[in-house]
């Protein structure tokens, strides 16, 4: 059994290790694909599972979490084709619950939290919560100001003009709102409305729409807003942002305020004394579920008294005053007609089932990811059985298993191939884990020389969140790595995206606009785009090379680590000779592991890989890194509280450390810059006191704090 199939009570240290950054990497691949792309490729019950992992492993192993932790994560990337614009007060997800006991174990953490009696009242609000695209709109005056999408939390993308082509936002409030006023809701498609739109298309030709919730995000998400003003759009307000002047002290009186001020709200919404009141109503509304004229996966619960919502506080990307209890997932039968093999960009080979298209929930689903061998075998299915699918989101489902009674008398095992399915056959291996064992992901051996990973290669550095090129996208990607080999446009490797032009120039009959597809005017829009980014940010740069281990994050974390460029490539080169100097100083960087100084080593250990960065850096400008600032004194500082906290409880002590920027840890080291120390502090204080560390009192912590 191997790490990936363990049960998290069973995983040793090293591999839980292992796991946590396979999580943060797959997770983070699907967060771009559903908040980033709107396409999401997994279903929303195999995201949870993963999330839940995630999160299970942490609790057990805490000092193992990882600094780019799918729990701290919101959203995904802003799309560089839109202005950027900061949210005052970050749009933060929801933590979910799967099961009654799930909403019983979320009351018991907000009493517990505020230190209140299960004889106390405890008055909870409840709302559909609707599957669309978040929403935050300002007011300044009463007249709507901007809007713009969640983007990663913190910042989000400006769709103004395209909000003001929805006929549920007002241009100006009713009433006498708050001089600052942000409203945020849920932008959606009814389900009659997405039929309708997919009749048009068919009509005309055109692909249909997969489903109302990625129709909706995509049509706000529009750079031409007559777009967005075609599609039928709606909006349900439901929270808001910064407010200058608060209207109400409760949930349900700010969402009743959003009614008298002109916004659509949603009339299932109810408040509820207990939670039985509340899992009633929630087994009402799943009943409805299906009549409803929208999409919902869920109710959200929220504390209705905003002054312990403020009292309760946030927890890294979540509040601890709210919560979405999900829906089960839906499913139906069909056929498994065979198992094809996708190779990935890093090698990695998964088998993909075709099923006999069946509509699940109201969409048509033909594919369904197995993941591994392990995940087939797990499931004993044959080609040809009738197979259970699951879907819970509008994404490709999981398979649950087959129906024995239904199992043809022809049905056929799948044999997992041991060798790639590129033309050049090269051998598959499985690496081994953390903790020594045989991996469960298979890879082809080929690396770059593999057709495939090299293609997938070249999408990644096109990617948004690497080098961004409008008008290169995978499909554009697909057409010039395909190219027959004598062809002066094809593209099979990053260099030559930046020699595409001057290959153009000399390519006369056969140049760029004289091809289907393309004229004189595209051609030259795709040039100009590719020149555009010849200057490069060092995160983008590090990122797009597509080094094992190192996404988004990781990438950002080594370029403000090492600056520029050449300080990275030395580092890089010098770790791969086996300089044991360089690689420890990149071991001691705060957040990366073993694990990432492996890749950056074999990656630049590689003299194919060489040669590629070597060509294509020869074409840039890389920007050197900038490295973060904040006013807080606190920022970037480990705090430990420790012994009896009188004016604060435990947890409110470590949030309001992260709401400064600092980090609050568990344990005194060399690394601690601050411990507040309470009544009854023992070994942590003599530890301090010991290195030398800085003790203050509780009362002296908030003198510090005070008007941060």
């Amino acid at each position: 059994m191997t790490a990936e199939t363990k049960s998290v009570d069973a995983l040793t240290e090293a591999e839980a290790a292992a796991e946590l950054a396979r999580l943060a990497g797959e997770i983070a691949r699907h967060d771009v694909a559903y908040h980033g792309e709107d396409a999401p490729f997994i279903s929303d019950a195999d995201y949870d599972a993963l999330k839940q992992r995630n999160t299970a492993i942490e609790a057990r192993f805490p000092h193992l979490k990882r600094a780019d932790s799918p729990s701290e994560q919101v959203g995904a990337a802003v799309s560089e084709k839109f202005e950027k614009i900061a949210h005052r007060v970050p749009m933060l997800s929801l933590d979910n619950a799967f099961s009654d006991q799930d909403v019983h174990d979320f009351a018991a953490r907000v009493r517990r939290f505020l230190k209140m009696g299960e004889d106390t009242p405890l008055a909870l609000t409840a709302e559909p919560k609707i599957d669309g695209l978040s929403l935050s709109l300002r007011y300044e005056d009463g007249r709507l100001a901007y809007a713009a999408t969640r983007g990663n939390g913190a910042v989000g993308e400006n769709v103004t003009a395209n909000a003001r082509t929805i006929a549920d936002i007002p241009e100006t409030l009713a009433g006498d709102p708050p001089a600052v006023f942000e409203v945020r809701g849920e932008v959606y498609l009814t389900k009659d409305d997405f039929a309708e739109l997919n009749r048009r298309q068919e009509e005309a030709g055109k692909p249909v729409y997969v489903n109302p919730r990625n129709t909706a995000a995509g049509s706000l998400r529009q750079l031409d807003a007559s777009i967005t003003a075609s599609r039928p759009l709606k909006f349900f307000a439901y929270a808001w942002g910064e407010v200058s002047a608060m209207p109400s002290d409760t949930q349900m009186g700010m969402v009743e305020k959003f009614d008298e001020y002109g916004f659509v709200t949603n009339p299932l919404m109810g408040v509820f004394d207990d939670v039985e009141a509340l899992l009633a109503h929630y087994r009402r509304v799943e009943l409805e579920r299906g009549e409803l004229p929208y999409d919902i996966d869920g109710v959200v619960y929220k504390v209705n008294d905003l002054a312990l919502q403020q009292r309760l506080g946030f927890v890294s990307r979540s509040p601890r005053w709210a919560i979405a209890h999900k829906f089960p997932a839906e499913k139906a039968m069909t056929v498994l007609n065979a198992i094809d093999i996708q190779v990935g960009r890093t090698g990695a080979l998964t088998p993909v089932a075709r099923l006999e298209p069946v509509t699940v929930g109201g969409v048509v689903v033909e594919n369904a990811t197995l993941h591994n061998a392990e995940e087939i075998a797990r499931l004993g299915i044959k080609i040809g059985d009738t197979v259970i699918v699951q879907r819970a989101g509008d994404v490709i489902p999981q398979i649950l298993g087959f129906v024995p009674e239904k199992r043809p008398a022809d049905a056929a095992d799948f044999a997992f191939p041991e060798t790639c399915p590129c033309p050049l056959k090269t051998p598959i291996v499985r690496e081994a884990t953390a903790g020594g064992s045989e991996g469960v992901v298979r890879r082809c051996s080929g690396e770059f020389a593999c057709p495939f990973q090299r293609k997938e290669h070249l999408k990644l550095f096109v990617s948004r969140k690497a080098f961004d090129i409008d008008g290169l996208g995978d499909k554009q990607i697909d057409y010039f790595h395909d190219l027959p080999e004598d062809d002066p446009l094809r593209i099979r490797a990053p260099a030559d995206i930046f020699t595409l032009r001057a290959r153009d120039d000399a390519a006369e009959l056969t140049a760029l606009k004289n091809r289907d597809g393309y004229g004189e005017v595209s051609a030259r829009n795709l040039f100009d785009a590719i020149e555009a980014r010849r200057t490069i940010p060092l995160e983008r740069l590090i990122f797009g090379l597509g080094i094992r281990h190192v996404g988004e994050t990781t990438a950002r974390t080594l370029a403000r680590a090492y600056g520029s460029w050449a300080e990275f490539d030395a580092a890089a080169r010098k770790i791969a000779a086996g300089d044991e100097g360089a690689r420890e100083d990149m071991d001691a960087i705060e957040d990366i592991g073993g694990a990432v100084v492996d890749a950056v080593a074999r990656y630049f250990g590689e003299d194919h890989n060489l040669q590629m960065v070597g060509d294509l850096v020869g074409q840039l400008t890389v920007e050197d890194a900038e490295r973060p600032a904040t006013e807080s004194p606190f920022a970037g500082k480990t705090i430990v509280f420790t012994g009896s906290l009188e004016r604060m409880s435990r947890d409110e002590a470590k949030a309001m450390a992260d709401r400064l920027g600092a980090k609050a840890s568990g344990s005194v080291s060399s690394k601690t810059d601050l411990v507040v120390a309470g009544p009854g502090a023992g070994s942590k204080l003599k530890k301090a006191t010991e290195l030398g560390i800085e003790v203050i009192d509780e009362d002296e912590w908030f003198n510090r704090t005070e008007g941060l």
